[in-house]
């Protein structure tokens, strides 16, 4: 039964990105690609559940299903389902009709790639499935083929590609350091390293890992390697910012704590760990001086992903039953959270007619249900209660307090505090500041925002309500039988 999920979860956007690729109706096309993602996001809501069994393993060891990859696999499901529904109402308003189903071609496919990567039980291969999401995701950026959007996807393609070399150059020297002590021509299954991790040389793997996190953490949006990220995020359309923001992301950190499950297992904490949280203080650190300071409204939507992307390096850095839980939430809460946030700067850009935020002025009046949901999420997005970053965000502070880098929870509290104010600063100008003019303080371009853009930002909001006030127990088994399973069971992280 599980193969023929994982099989249905795959077939389904493979065939919208053929069907969309060779016919040429844009009514047709977002069809079948909204289709394709009401398929997909329900065998993906599916996975973690059949990953609590022993972990299948399909195609000679390659395929596996872990719990941590079941996990990735339910946010990328569900922020394809929420941005293919968004789509539908945000790409009709667009120029570019006669390519809409070019869109949707490459937009199954950016899915597809997404869904095979945490699948992926080898080192090698996982990375070149990485790396196909650079390519296919290219094209999304700098879809409107505007100058900005032109140079964000060069800039992205570029910083991307170096960066994710070096996770190729990581991957060459663990494969190298796996050589002394296994067979020749082994299989870099991600079990087998952690197997035989304790008889690696400690240096070499070491230096293996810090690699990788540079070169993962690039396409994670890391800083310093984030400096893509603003470009891409801000200039391409809005459903392919939700899916870069909540889904792509996740999906690079994947390739990072599966190589810091093959440290641990060779008994390496210090150097891995510690490299993570400092990377991870230093991403919040950056974050919370552009967001103070920004302008563009998706720019700034943009530098909030950099912030939670060092809040999910903190929290598997401190590691542990509450780092990992804590880490694990906060990606799915950053999914859903981000593509509402997204969905409301592409309903305000829509309606303004504008990317700056000096120029969006009076939203809660104009935008109504819309502004609402949008003026909700905002403050969702800086982890404040009752919303699901706020638990969390509390979770990876506890396990921080309780590992021996405690002054990283520390800085990290002390940013979401900086973040908090500047995030909602820029809100309140938007929705109850003075009108700058006339023009600013209406609607420039008269657009009517219809169910479609309206109903996915309702679907994002209400789950992060019920994970802002209620962990399952079910959900805490799950997440502390996959800290075990990463054996995340050290001193760096607290206990429940």
């Amino acid at each position: 039964m599980v193969a023929w999920l994982i099989t249905l979860m795959l077939l389904a956007p493979a065939s919208a990105a053929a069907v969309c690729a060779v016919f040429r109706g844009p009514r047709l096309a977002e069809l079948v690609n909204l289709a394709a993602a009401l398929v997909s996001a329900a065998c993906a809501l599916a996975m973690p559940g059949l990953a609590r069994t022993v972990p299948p393993a399909w195609l000679g060891g390659y395929v596996q299903l872990d719990g941590l990859g079941a996990w990735v696999l339910l946010c990328t499901g569900v922020v394809y389902l929420l941005a293919s529904i968004y789509a539908v109402g945000y790409m009709r308003l667009s120029t570019e009709a006669d390519r809409l189903h070019r869109f949707y071609a490459l937009f199954a496919a950016f899915a597809l790639s997404m869904f095979i990567a945490p699948l992926m039980n080898n080192a090698g291969v996982f990375w070149i499935v990485i790396e196909l999401t650079t390519l296919i995701s290219t094209f999304l950026v700098g879809f409107e083929r505007d100058a900005e959007s032109i140079e964000a996807a060069w800039k992205y393609i570029v910083v991307v590609s170096a960066g994710i070399s070096l996770a190729l150059l990581g991957t060459v020297l663990m494969y190298w350091a796996g050589s002394f002590v296994l067979p020749p021509h082994y299989d870099m299954r991600w079990d087998a390293l952690a197997a035989a991790a304790p008889r690696m040389n400690p240096v070499l793997l070491q230096l293996a890992f810090l690699l990788m996190l540079v070169g993962y953490g690039t396409k994670a949006g890391l800083a310093p390697m984030h400096t893509w990220l603003p470009d891409a995020h801000s200039e391409g359309p809005a459903p392919v910012s939700a899916m870069l923001s909540g889904a792509l992301l996740n999906t690079a950190m994947l390739g990072i704590v599966r190589a810091l499950r093959v440290t641990d297992a060779a008994g390496l904490h210090a150097v891995p760990h510690g490299a993570l949280v400092a990377i991870g203080a230093f991403s919040m650190a950056v974050a919370a001086l552009f967001i103070v300071r920004q302008q563009g409204v998706k720019r700034l939507m943009a530098y909030s992903s950099v912030e939670h992307i060092g809040v999910l390096a903190l929290g598997f850095g401190f590691g542990g039953p509450l780092g990992v839980a804590g880490a694990m939430v906060h990606m799915l809460g950053h999914s859903l959270n981000k593509s509402l946030m997204f969905f409301g700067a592409g309903n305000a850009m829509r309606q303004w007619g504008s990317k700056s935020m000096d120029d969006i002025r009076g939203v809660l009046h104009h935008m109504q249900g819309g502004g609402l949901m949008w003026l909700a999420g905002a403050v969702a997005i800086t982890g404040a209660p009752p919303f699901a970053l706020f638990l969390s965000e509390f979770t990876i502070l506890r396990a921080g307090m309780a590992g021996p880098v405690a002054w990283a929870a520390w800085v990290m509290a002390l940013l979401l505090i900086v973040i908090f104010i500047g995030f909602l600063n820029h809100f309140r100008h938007m929705f109850f500041g003075d009108d700058h003019t006339a023009a600013a303080a209406w609607p420039a371009t008269g657009v009517v925002l219809g169910a479609w853009m309206l109903v996915p930002m309702a679907m994002a909001l209400v789950p992060l309500v019920v994970l802002g006030l209620w962990w399952p127990q079910a959900l805490w088994d799950y997440l502390q039988t996959v800290a075990v399973a990463l054996g995340s069971g050290t001193p760096w992280g607290g206990t429940p």
